[in-house]
């Protein structure tokens, strides 16, 4: 696969992103799927995987750390703290140090590594500076427990204000067709610093692909049902403009899935999508997109089928909007 660098390291052009292996979204896949997918990722190229504490309260790091230990030496492997479930079953946002400290401890254990390669700050906690969050992971990193730093949903000052603090490698946020809010100001300013766009969802948590149809034949607890764009009524009108980039997929000779991959790898070297995937069918897919190589028409034609405008519905409803960082992720 194409390489891209993040940081101190070079990894595939496409990462994988680990949540869906068990936490979010409906259906699941068993235990056996789930270590299949990690395998053949392996197999396919891919060198970046990324999970989180939140991420099914945890079991997703020791599905993570089980299944890739053997290959330790030859994968960037990145986690995420500050946003956890807490003993209530409630979703908590916690930016202090302490807790910071608590949950990189805990990460290494389930994990089962001596450190992590890339460690994010999940989400801004909006009663603790950011400076005082990144300073907590930057002592991390000066005590080898992590080798670099990411913020995550963030805007492009509060990145700023963190890279003063402690150099900055990655910044992740979602990135895609109908989600593009990091064009406002995050992506300049992650060139001009040199920090790594990670892109999760960058296939629009499955809408671009054109194969779900229907959301509402998504699992009960699927997150997805409570997001705007997926409510019946935006999803149909959303739907439509997919009738639109069909024709670029299929002048391209590639999938629609593989054509969303490619328009991001596309808007900068800097860029680095991590979809996620429980079939190792789609898995085999997005990593062949990491070879198409996009035309300036091609992707100036996308740019005016998908975009904030033309899209319907907000990307979350307002509890969950409100974890995120300011007005360039509204």
């Amino acid at each position: 696969m194409q390489q891209r660098t993040l940081g101190p390291f070079t990894v595939s052009a496409i990462g994988l992103g680990c949540m869906n292996l068990t936490h979010a979204y409906e259906p699941r896949p068993d235990a056996d799927t789930a270590r299949a997918v990690l395998r053949e990722a392996v197999d396919l190229g891919y060198t970046l995987f990324d999970t989180a504490t939140i991420y099914g309260a945890g079991e997703n790091e020791k599905l993570v750390g089980r299944v890739l230990r053997p290959h330790r030496d030859d994968i960037v492997l990145t986690s995420k703290c500050g946003l956890f479930i807490d003993e209530d079953g409630r979703r908590r946002i916690d930016g202090r140090p302490a807790t910071l400290r608590r949950h990189c401890e805990d990460s290494l254990r389930r994990l089962g590594t001596d450190v992590i390669d890339l460690y994010y700050l999940h989400r801004m906690d909006p009663e603790v500076p950011i400076e005082d969050s990144a300073g907590a992971l930057g002592r991390l990193v000066a005590e080898g427990k992590i080798r670099t730093i990411g913020l995550s949903e963030v805007s492009a000052a509060t990145l700023r204000r963190a890279h003063a603090e402690h150099p900055v490698t990655a910044l992740q946020s979602e990135y895609s067709l109908w989600t593009r809010n990091p064009e406002i100001a995050t992506l300049e300013v992650c060139r001009e610093l040199g920090v790594a766009f990670v892109a999760f969802s960058p296939v629009a948590r499955g809408f671009l692909p054109g194969t779900l149809r229907d959301p509402r034949a998504l699992g009960a607890k699927d997150l997805r049902h409570g997001m705007p764009r997926f409510a019946p009524e935006n999803y149909a009108a959303n739907l439509a403009l997919l009738d639109q980039v069909a024709p670029i997929a299929e002048a391209t000779g590639c999938s629609l899935a593989q054509l969303a991959l490619a328009w991001l790898l596309a808007r900068g070297e800097h860029v680095i999508p991590i979809p996620g995937t429980t079939s190792i069918e789609h898995l085999r897919e997005n990593a062949a997109a990491a070879d198409i190589a996009l035309d300036a028409d091609s992707v100036a034609r996308l740019d005016g089928i998908i975009n904030e405008r033309t899209v319907r519905g907000a990307r979350y409803g307002e509890r969950a909007q409100r974890t995120v960082d300011t007005e360039e992720f509204d």
